[in-house]
């Protein structure tokens, strides 16, 4: 069922996510974005350049958070913007486990032509990893 821009106000939540983050969907990641930069899955070289253990990519994190938009509105084509910041790496152990990144959003404005900006907050391990994430949608 498609969310209609009547139906929606400023304040509106999304249905929360989490989405957990191992070695393995790194190495997956890696493999479908082309990225093989060895921070995404080389422990050692990740300490070397100054990092506390491996990191998830970048757009990888910003991909997931998109998710909950694009879950929320049914039709990712209706996504009409989105940028993030990246201001914290999501850091993730060796340990059988992984991180998890956990997502919300909410409506925060209400825009011409049935566009709704949505704003998501994104945390793994407590810290906000994503600044100014933002997505403006088109609805029905």
């Amino acid at each position: 069922m498609a969310v209609r821009f009547d139906e929606v106000q400023v304040g509106t939540e999304l249905p929360a996510r989490s989405f957990p983050v191992t070695r393995a969907t790194l190495v997956q990641y890696a493999g479908a974005s082309g990225d093989f930069n060895p921070i995404h899955w080389n422990e050692k070289f990740a300490v070397e350049v100054g990092l506390p253990d491996v990191i998830a990519h970048g757009m990888f994190t910003m991909a997931e958070a998109a998710r909950v938009v694009t879950d929320w509105v049914g039709d990712p084509a209706a996504v009409v913007e989105y940028g993030v910041r990246f201001t914290k790496p999501v850091i993730v152990p060796n340990d059988g486990v992984g991180a998890v990144i956990e997502v919300s959003g909410k409506v925060a404005a209400l825009l011409d032509d049935n566009r709704v900006r949505v704003d998501l907050v994104a945390t793994s391990e407590g810290q906000k990893v994503l600044g100014m994430a933002r997505a403006v949608v088109r609805l029905g």
